[in-house]
């Protein structure tokens, strides 16, 4: 079946020519009052992005992110493999709450929070402009032959964004291997830590391929959230979008003339200027409608307001609004879709508070010594032996460890020469000696609680299967 005229710009993206090549995109340097607030968001979270490595909360970097040795610091908490539950119920509540927020106001993620958007948009684009000048300068310079000045150019933004690339992959890396470590062998001199040199210029490497070359790519073809953006949407959805009741009207768009009663000839407000495909930084044209290549950077808002400034016509042509909207004029409502997500976003919240709770600071694993039974003493008395583990997940020794047996009645013993130490972050391991009459046991199996004390305070419950003579009464 052939494709409608009018939506025969849904068979192709507009970064892509016929011929299946590149189509380079060389937007319009965008201005207005939606951008500045824009910037105001993206210096933010850039220096939170460059800051949170080194800021430490109670001595755990504010986030870190290390999947070799398998720790992951959140807002300074610390969470280790045993906590991977946490981490799980975190990145759910973390996906649902993208899906409330794309399904109530449109991929507005991408355009105002996205590190992708934020380090294209305000850091590698506005050196571009600052080198190159604006799109008419772009496009002329990468008509240019290759004389001085092109050459002057182009090696400067090189250097530049290369550079930048760099830094970022530092950044990133004192996620990954934590801050401390980074400086560590930064003073140590890189050539004694070759293979974390050679993974510092792999991250550089993508970051140059990325905002060098493939920059709005990858919005449009490798992030999967594009395609979510088609099954979450609806016509109740606040997203980026043209008003084309009022843009078209009956006669359609019409290119401005001055002392013309627009109004009385059923003409448009739109007058046809290009400006809004101009200034967007994937190249669509915003009056086709809603493409999975928008990610609502409101470049096109300011751009438009501009002009219907411009010529005498009331802004908002293009606006935050939902179809519904600008349909049938219908305010935002809270539909029973987004009750539904926030239904669920509150009880994930709830479970993960509680878990948060519930969490202590020392996790005890003990285990039976593999290959062994039970050991009859003298007065009825049986014996087993354990292994223990225990995790600090603190960042300060935990000293004076001692073990109670709380139930059933019996005694329980550290093999262990003098006070038991946990190191701050790390485990302390050891072997433990439980001895119970067997007048108090219920069969071969018998579950045996223990308690984990620093001083005078519990720190950890745990249980075990102690093992006892069948029972044949």
């Amino acid at each position: 079946m052939d494709t409608p005229e009018n939506e025969r710009f849904r068979d192709s993206i507009g970064t892509v020519t016929e011929e299946g090549k590149r189509a380079w995109v060389y937007p319009k340097k965008p201005s207005g009052k939606l951008y500045q607030y824009r910037k105001y968001v993206s210096y933010f979270l850039l220096a939170f992005l460059f800051a949170a490595p080194f800021v430490k909360i109670n001595g755990n970097q504010f986030l870190l992110f290390n999947v070799l040795e398998r720790r992951f610091n959140i807002f300074g908490f610390p969470f280790w493999p045993q906590d991977f539950y946490l981490f799980v119920i975190m990145m759910i509540i973390g996906v649902v709450f993208i899906i409330f927020f794309t399904a109530a106001f449109g991929r507005i993620f991408c355009g105002w929070i996205c590190p992708q958007t934020i380090f294209m948009e305000m850091v590698f684009r506005r050196i571009e402009y600052w080198i190159d000048g604006d799109r008419g300068a772009q496009i002329r310079l990468a008509k240019q032959k290759w004389n001085a000045e092109k050459i002057r150019k182009r090696v400067l933004k090189w250097i530049v964004f290369f550079i930048i690339s760099f830094l970022i992959a530092n950044i990133f890396l004192a996620y990954f291997i934590g801050s401390d470590r980074l400086l560590q062998y930064v003073f140590e001199g890189p050539l004694d830590h070759i293979s974390t040199l050679i993974s510092l210029f792999v991250f550089t490497a993508v970051f140059y391929f990325i905002f060098a070359w493939f920059r709005e790519q990858v919005c449009i073809i490798a992030c999967p959230y594009g395609r979510l953006q088609g099954v979450l949407l609806d016509n109740k959805s606040i997203i980026v979008a043209y008003d084309h009741k009022r843009g078209e009207k009956e006669v359609g768009r019409a290119k401005f003339k001055k002392n013309e009663d627009r109004e009385a000839s059923g003409k448009g407000d739109c007058i046809d200027c290009f400006q809004c495909v101009n200034v967007c930084p994937t190249g669509i044209d915003i009056r086709n409608g809603t493409q999975l290549e928008c990610v609502n950077c409101t470049a096109c808002i300011d751009e438009c307001d501009s002009i219907m400034e411009a010529v005498n016509l009331p802004k908002g042509l293009i606006r935050y609004a939902s179809e519904e909207n600008i349909e049938k004029k219908a305010p935002f409502k809270f539909t029973p879709r987004l009750k539904g997500y926030v239904a669920v976003l509150v009880i994930l919240i709830g479970v993960l508070t509680g878990m948060l709770f519930l969490r202590s600071d020392v996790e005890a694993n003990i285990l039976r010594l593999p290959g062994q039974l039970y050991e009859h003493k003298a007065d009825n008395i049986i014996s087993n032996v354990f292994t223990y583990k225990l995790l600090n997940k603190t960042t300060k020794n935990i000293e004076n460890i001692h073990f109670k047996l709380k139930s059933p009645k019996g005694t329980i013993h550290a093999v262990k020469q003098g006070e038991i130490i946990v190191p701050a972050q790390n485990l302390a391991e050891g072997t433990l000696f439980i001895e119970i009459n067997n007048s108090v046991l219920s069969g071969d199996k018998n579950r045996a609680v223990i308690e984990v004390y620093s001083g005078k305070d519990l720190i950890e419950t745990t249980s075990v299967t102690f093992l006892g003579p069948r029972s044949y009464k």
